[in-house]
């Protein structure tokens, strides 16, 4: 017998050593997928004490197990296997956890999967004993499911939510998402989104003392709100490309929207709904939208007594006579250093600018005096506090408990805190701020600013009607039937249907011959600018109202009517109030309140009367009080509005004067609504005025809100000089704006360190009868506001808060305690 050659002798080396690694691999395999299943058929079950024994969906994005939540404790649950801290997205006992050893969640052979603690007792169960399910599986959208042997669901986690749901994950009538608590994602926390009666999504507070609803805005109407509860699906659902559509007409989309990212839509601990994408190649998660943009606005955060500040991001905070009752746990709230008596002669009232407390109101009236509304805290025992609003209206509100307290440069009242009269508050802080609401890494997670973005009328509808076709079109034909055979069979005209909305909005829509008879034809001419013509008017109701015809209708009619819908919802004392609007054919128009005394330009400039209209010449008390409230009503546009508005044009002719001289800011309504940051095409047809412009707009970058700041310190400037600062000057061989020679020229002075600086600056006509040290401030704030550098501006809410800063200064020059009122 021949020896084998060398290559057949290699051959077979190789062919052993092929085998070997098959039947290794084999064995790894085998291993493998006896820890990590794909379903969990009859009798089986899952170990809490093998990490690896885990469901694990077909294409590994989620997995099923047990998930350790504190020490000893864990709950079986679903996550995302390759986020970097395997995010929680449902869980059977967040409320009880079991123990580390000896607990199982199991299929039994009655179809009932069952989650038993170490003692053998039952923790949870999906009560499907009667369903006889075959098997359990986690699909690839994260849905924990049980099949029956024809493969149909008998129970499905998608219906029983905890704080999360993952697209393709409906929320209907009954369901409810729950927050996790604010010591970790174990136990539920006081915050759900649901469904109300009313078949509008919402989000409430329901806590150990109180209970709130805080989203939609609860100031504003069903309508107002831009949602309908004129439907019973009570049906929302996120899709694939991350667009949310809800049967109430509440939908949005992801900053990022697109297919092939994974994301989550979660109600978090600190009451926020957030939708989250994930960074598949850092396994982080970034936030692509957010309901609150306002952080402080979620009722409850702080407690009872506390209050909501950011700085800059959002802390709970104590009123100077408070103290927290648990700085452990910011939640709790503040309570009293001293015991409040009942006797009138004991107590007395410290002011807090800038501060509200959300309801809690035991009287309401309007059309009173501060001292009347001091008298009326005072005569009530239970009245801890009151806020007074002296914007015209005297609006008196008392509260019989402090709740949902927060710190908004915007707000337009004054909050009096009820004290023992011999407490000692001078030299102290009014507001003793705490701890951040949560720990760095998790505020810088939460309560980071988010984009917000609205799906087009057609995108919108196609995708609601994809997802709920099945529940809906019944009914939306049999609604639709109804309507028809109500308002057109029985010759009812549409005005009555417009009626039925009127009732829950001022805000409505007039025909193009309401207008023209209110206007007379058109016959009496305000003013024209840019945008169009404005006339005045007398509606049938005998309100006095400013119509403005606007020039250029290029919008489209569906683009038109839904930009009028946002803009009527937008509502505060420093805007000029919009009543309504006209669209017919190529007419589109505005109707405004009628703001007495005109635009403050012709007071501020002119030193004649202009045309019918007296001018009065504006003092620097008027001229500090009309800075203040400009600033105010764009740092509600910028940091507060329902929507999030640049005005685009700020200008002493957009600052109308009411018969207060309290200013309004005046067609804020023609700006366009944008995302956070943003640039895009919202702004190509926008153009402000020359003098009033930002650099950026010239430069092409991305229009944020700080071209409304750097629009307001020209105006801010030219109140304090009492000149147009956009016209041009020769200074030797030097032809330069106005505006640069000032700001050049203050800086100068500045820096050379001279006192009497500001006297070059201010206007010659107020013979030196004016607040020097308001003056020094206003030019600061107006130099820094007009720096080339937008991110060295200020915002509007730092404005507000440095401004009313330097007069509470001035008060105290006149007043030896400002902040109290003594009984």
């Amino acid at each position: 017998m021949r020896n084998p050659s060398p290559s057949s002798k290699l051959s077979t080396l190789l062919l052993l050593l092929s085998l070997l690694i098959s039947f290794l691999s084999s064995k790894a395999v085998a291993s493998s997928s006896s820890s990590t299943k794909s379903s969990l058929n009859r009798g089986s079950s899952l170990s809490v004490e093998e990490d690896s024994d885990l469901l694990t969906s077909p294409d590994t994005k989620f997995s099923s197990g047990f998930y350790q939540v504190g020490s000893n404790a864990y709950c079986f649950s679903i996550w995302f296997t390759h986020s970097a801290d395997k995010t929680v997205v449902w869980m059977a006992n967040r409320d009880r956890p079991v123990n580390g050893r000896g607990s199982r969640i199991s299929l039994d052979r009655d179809g009932n999967m069952v989650l038993t603690d170490v003692d053998g007792s039952v923790v949870w169960n999906s009560n499907t004993s009667s369903s006889r399910a075959q098997s359990a599986e986690l699909s690839n959208n994260g849905n924990l499911v049980l099949k029956d042997k024809d493969g149909h669901f008998v129970w499905q986690s998608f219906d029983f939510p905890t704080d999360t749901l993952l697209p393709s994950q409906p929320i209907t009538k009954g369901k409810k998402l729950i927050s996790a608590s604010a010591n970790g994602v174990v136990s539920s926390g006081y915050y759900s989104f649901y469904f109300d009666n009313d078949n509008v999504l919402k989000m409430m507070y329901d806590g150990p003392e109180i209970s709130s609803l805080y989203w939609p805005n609860p100031d504003y109407t069903v309508f107002q709100n831009g949602r309908s509860n004129y439907n019973s699906s009570r049906y929302g659902v996120l899709d694939e490309m991350g667009l949310f559509v809800a049967s109430d007409q509440f939908g949005f989309n992801a900053s990022d929207l697109g297919l092939g990212i994974k994301r989550r839509l979660t109600l978090d601990y600190d009451g926020n709904l957030r939708l989250y994408s994930l960074d598949e190649s850092t396994g982080l998660w970034g936030i692509s939208w957010a309901a609150m943009a306002v952080e402080c606005k979620v009722h409850g955060l702080c407690g009872r007594n506390g209050i909501c500040v950011y700085a800059p991001t959002a802390k709970c905070s104590c009123a100077v006579g408070y103290e927290m009752r648990d700085p452990s746990d910011l939640g709790k709230g503040c309570k009293l250093k001293f015991n409040l008596s009942c006797d009138p002669n004991q107590v007395k009232f410290v002011s807090l600018q800038q501060i509200d407390f959300y309801g809690f109101d035991s009287a309401h009236q309007t059309n009173i005096s501060l001292e009347s509304c001091r008298q009326l805290c005072l005569n009530d025992c239970s009245c801890e506090a009151f806020m007074y609003r002296n914007g015209g209206d005297g609006a008196c509100f008392a509260k019989s408990a402090l709740f949902n307290g927060y710190r908004s440069a915007a707000f337009p009242g004054t909050m009096y805190l009820k004290l023992p009269k011999d407490v000692n508050i001078s030299g102290s802080s009014m507001i003793k701020e705490s701890d951040p609401i949560c720990e760095s890494s998790k505020a810088e997670r939460l309560m980071g600013s988010s984009d917000m973005y609205k799906p087009t009328h057609d995108m919108k509808y196609i995708y609601f009607y994809w997802f709920v076709s099945a529940i809906g079109v019944i009914e939306v034909l049999f609604v639709a039937s109804g309507w028809w055979y109500l308002f057109r069979s029985h010759g009812v005209p549409t005005s009555v249907e417009e009626g039925y909305r009127a009732i829950y909005n001022q805000f409505r829509r007039f025909t193009y011959a309401e207008l023209k008879k209110a206007t007379k034809k058109f016959k009496e001419e305000l003013g024209r600018g840019g945008s169009g013509y404005v006339y005045k008017g007398v509606l049938d109701d005998d309100r006095v109202v400013a119509v403005k015809k606007l020039g250029d209708a290029t919008q489209g009619e569906a683009e038109f009517l839904a930009e009028m819908s946002t803009i009527g919802r937008i509502y505060h004392m420093k805007l000029v109030r919009m009543w309504g609007y006209c669209s017919e054919r190529s007419h589109r128009l505005l109707v405004y309140e009628y703001v007495e005394n005109g635009s403050l330009d012709k007071h501020l400039f002119s030193n004649s009367s202009s045309g019918n209209m007296p001018l009065t010449f504006l003092g620097w008390s008027a001229r500090f009080k009309i800075a203040v409230g400009t600033a105010k009503g764009l740092a509600y546009l910028h940091h507060e509005c329902l929507e999030w508005v640049i005005h685009c044009d700020v200008k002493p002719e957009n600052i109308l004067l009411d018969s207060d001289f309290e200013p309004k800011i005046a067609d804020f309504g023609l700006a366009k609504l944008s995302q956070r940051g943003g640039s895009g095409p919202n702004f190509s047809q926008i153009r402000g005025t020359k003098g009033y412009m930002a650099p950026e707009w010239a430069s092409n970058l991305p229009i944020t809100a700080k071209v409304d700041v750097y629009s307001y310190g020209v105006v801010l400037l030219e109140i304090v000089s009492g000149n147009r600062l956009s016209n041009w000057v020769v200074d030797g061989d030097v032809e330069e704006v106005e505006l640069q020679r000032f700001v050049r020229m203050a800086k100068e002075k500045l820096d050379g360190g001279e006192e009497t600086w500001i006297s070059d600056f201010v206007d010659l006509r107020l013979n030196g009868q004016l607040n020097w040290r308001q003056a020094e401030v206003m030019v600061e704030i107006g130099i820094s506001c007009v720096e080339e550098d937008r991110n060295k501006r200020p915002t509007m809410d730092m404005v507000v808060q440095t401004l009313l800063a330097c007069d509470d200064e001035s008060n105290d020059m006149h007043h030896s305690t400002s902040s109290e009122i003594n009984i």
